[in-house]
């Protein structure tokens, strides 16, 4: 089995994670997308004070009716920092040895990539894929690591999350449900209104 492993703190889950995904699945003939949203990732914080029960909502919500997504609570429920290299580990013991694992991450990943915990051993436990985004220019990449062209969308959770403290639309930015989901949960507002 070929099993993409897409994480993240989808804060909140958008378009481009989506196109991502699905793009990874049919370039890289795997047989699902495990989205795993992150607790507390070690390399940002987590802005605009969601949940990360509701950041797993999104996710849910997002991949509803695609049957090569699946969704992991594995770094929620571990409710501590979350390392990749933890993650990848549990989806070995998981799938065991006979599954490979396709790491994926976007281009602006790079700039810090080695400074990661157990790069190397992330690196042994799974394909490791950079995705084009953007923005950040594809460069430097590992020799351990492959690349994927995927369709460039220039959207972000941050940039979804101004415009939503602006009160302007983020309409077919997010799937639709996930919008529903935001305005219902009054989610990044940064002012009552």
């Amino acid at each position: 089995m070929r099993i993409g492993i897409l994480g993240g703190t989808f804060n909140p889950v958008h378009i481009g994670h989506l196109i991502l995904a699905e793009e990874a699945v049919w370039k890289l003939k795997l047989d699902k997308v495990i989205f795993v949203p992150a607790y507390m990732p070690p390399h940002k914080k987590i802005e605009g004070g969601s949940a990360a029960e509701d950041r797993l909502s999104m996710v849910k919500l997002a991949i509803e009716g695609n049957p090569k997504f699946e969704v992991s609570a594995v770094e929620i429920d571990a409710r501590k920092r979350s390392y990749s290299v933890d993650t990848l580990k549990s989806f070995k013991d998981t799938y065991g040895s006979g599954a490979e694992l396709f790491f994926l991450t976007g281009s602006d990943s790079l700039k810090d990539l080695f400074s990661w915990k157990d790069i190397e051993d992330i690196f042994k436990l799974s394909k490791f894929v950079v995705a084009n985004r953007p923005g950040y220019p594809v460069r430097n990449v590992p020799k351990e690591a492959e690349t994927v062209a995927i369709t460039p969308i220039e959207v972000s959770s941050q940039d979804i999350r101004r415009r939503l403290g602006e009160d302007k639309s983020i309409r077919y930015l997010v799937p639709e449900k996930v919008r529903e989901y935001i305005i219902s949960k009054r989610l990044y507002l940064t002012r009552e209104g």
